[in-house]
């Protein structure tokens, strides 16, 4: 009877780079102008790879957005933080210090750039997950500033809060200018500052929304 062979690892290896090469590219020359040619010849495989391990050129596209946002901020990691059980003070801390965490992590990485291309021209792949992401940060803004999840007072201290994060996180590295200053400061200050601001602007918010409300 033969025995079993081993799963190949070769392939695993081979979507990676392929994945690597086509982050780069979608980063560099947009998703409309990078072909799955040019993806081959930077990965070094065939065509027939990328077909294999991705489909299509929409697949390896969905791949590459699924890979940006794992590094950006996986949802999975956004669930935890804001579902669980410590205090909102503490989840909003947490959630902050890992987002310094991520911007920190070294230079400007292709994943960066492909999610800021999304930003400014949303696909429905990206645009898919988008209404949970905001729907657990209203939970977390509204369990600080008491502000009930649906009012638009809330969504505008979101992007409040949530505009310094992203600067960090998609803002262009090298060169010089405030973001490289702020990147090469300890992160622990910097994730400080930005969570005192965040926590006290929640609270004013807060405040403020009650008295207008009578509450």
């Amino acid at each position: 009877m033969a025995t079993p062979r081993e799963p190949r690892k070769d392939g695993e290896a081979t979507r990676a780079r392929i994945l690597q090469a086509a982050g780069e590219l979608f980063a560099e020359l947009g998703h409309g102008e990078t072909s799955n040619k040019a993806v081959a010849a930077k990965a070094e495989v065939d065509l027939a790879s990328i077909n294999y391990h991705f489909g299509s050129r929409n697949g390896l596209y969905l791949a590459v957005l699924d890979e940006a946002r794992r590094r950006f901020l996986d949802i999975t990691e956004l669930q935890r933080i804001t579902l669980g059980t410590q205090a909102a003070p503490d989840k909003l801390r947490e959630l902050v210090e890992l987002v310094v965490r991520k911007a920190g992590n070294g230079p400007e990485s292709w994943h960066l750039r492909v999610l800021a291309a999304e930003i400014f021209t949303p696909s429905p792949q990206l645009r898919e997950n988008a209404p949970l992401r905001l729907s657990l940060l209203k939970v977390l803004c509204s369990e600080i500033s008491g502000i009930p999840a649906d009012a638009p007072a809330l969504t505008r201290c979101i992007l409040c809060v949530t505009a310094p994060w992203t600067m960090l996180l998609i803002g262009p590295r090298g060169g010089s200018g405030v973001l490289r200053d702020i990147l090469q400061m300890p992160g622990e200050v910097v994730a400080g500052q930005l969570y005192s601001f965040a926590l006290a602007g929640l609270q004013e918010a807060g405040r403020q929304y009650a008295m207008e409300h009578g509450n």
